[in-house]
This record gives structure tokens, sequence and C-alpha cells, in this order.
């Protein structure tokens, strides 16, 4: 695949995601926020919603959120509504976090002060963001690794399953050259056909 079209569009998304580091701290906290409403959803719906609501992410009151959440369509529409508004106190600090956190320390501070985020989410956030050295595990990933023989098919994924299955996923990424973005891309495509974010 990494001779093929697929590497061209792969490459691109990459340096989308590069980009958004330069982006404001508004549109970054729009990233976080669809990142919250991914958990046991589509990124497609997800895109569409982030793309309905923008800057009403900031603005709107918890209940007008949810409402609007709702009418997009979203699953859990209050409780995404609930753990947006929570994170709303970080935008300022977010982006010191950011520059002055790296590695484990930076996705830890995610999960334990973004309602919503467990590594999965925390990982999304910050691939897309421009962060190519984190895995997004989710059932696709799992699904592929275990029909391959690499993992057998944990129960749960908490934090130490989450970083073993990751380890394998950067070995694999080591041996291909590439980073854990990129990888995650290919194997998303792999499995979806799609590659969106």
């Amino acid at each position: 695949m990494k001779n093929s079209c697929v590497h061209l569009i792969i490459d691109e998304r990459i340096q989308e995601f590069k980009q958004m580091k330069t982006e404001s701290k508004e549109k970054i906290f729009q990233e976080l926020c669809f990142c919250i409403l991914t958990a046991n959803s589509t990124a497609k719906r997800c895109i569409q919603v982030q793309k309905n609501i923008g800057k009403d992410f900031f603005l709107l009151s918890e209940n007008d959120l949810a409402q609007k959440l709702k009418t997009c369509g979203t699953r859990f529409h209050t409780k995404r509504a609930e753990y947006i508004v929570a994170s709303r106190k970080y935008v300022h600090e977010l982006c010191t976090v950011l520059s002055s956190l790296h590695g484990e320390e930076l996705r830890d501070w995610l999960v334990e002060n973004i309602k919503g985020f467990g590594y999965k989410e925390a990982s999304h956030f910050l691939r897309n963001i421009g962060y190519d050295d984190y895995a997004i595990i989710d059932f696709h990933i799992i699904d592929l690794l275990v029909k391959h023989r690499i993992i057998q098919k944990p129960k749960t994924i908490a934090k130490n399953s989450y970083l073993k299955i990751e380890q394998k996923l950067r070995n694999i990424a080591e041996k291909t050259n590439m980073s854990l973005a990129e990888l995650d891309l290919y194997l998303w495509y792999l499995e979806t056909k799609k590659i969106l974010k």
C-alpha cells in the first residue's frame, strides 16, 4: 500500500494533522470535542457534528449544547455535553500543557483531566493535532491484530493492556519505517477502506 495512491492520501492527512499544531486554541479545543464525541460512535458522523456545531462548543449552555448534539444525531448527547462543558475550563491551559508535557506524561494529563477521555480518545486527539507517537486502539485495530495473530483478544482495555498493544504496534511501525500515526491510518484503511481522522 505504501506504493499506491493510498500512500499519497495518508501523507496528505498526516500533514493536515501536523498543521493543527499551529491552529488557535479554539480550533484545538474543537478537535478535543470531536474526540469526546467519537467514543462509541463513528468518525464520519462526528466529523459532520463537529462542522455543524463549530464555535457553539464554547458558547452554548450545557442544556442547549445537549439539545444541539441531539438534533445532530449524537449518541449519549447529554453526557457528551456535560464532558465538553467541563473541559472548557482547560481551553487556555491546554496549549501550555501541549507544549510543556511529552510522551506518557502528556497523554496521562489528558486522561486524568478531560472527562470522557480514556487512552484511545487521548491518543486520537493527540494524533489529530499532529503528535505521531501514540496508537489509537479501537475494535477495528484489535480485530486486525487478532486476525493476524499478533495479539489475543483482550477482555478489557485498561491502561496496562492498552500500553502492551501499543508497544506491539510501535514494533510494527519501527519495522515498516512508519510513525504510529501513519500505521494507524494504513490499518484503518485495511479494515474500513476509508481514511478519515
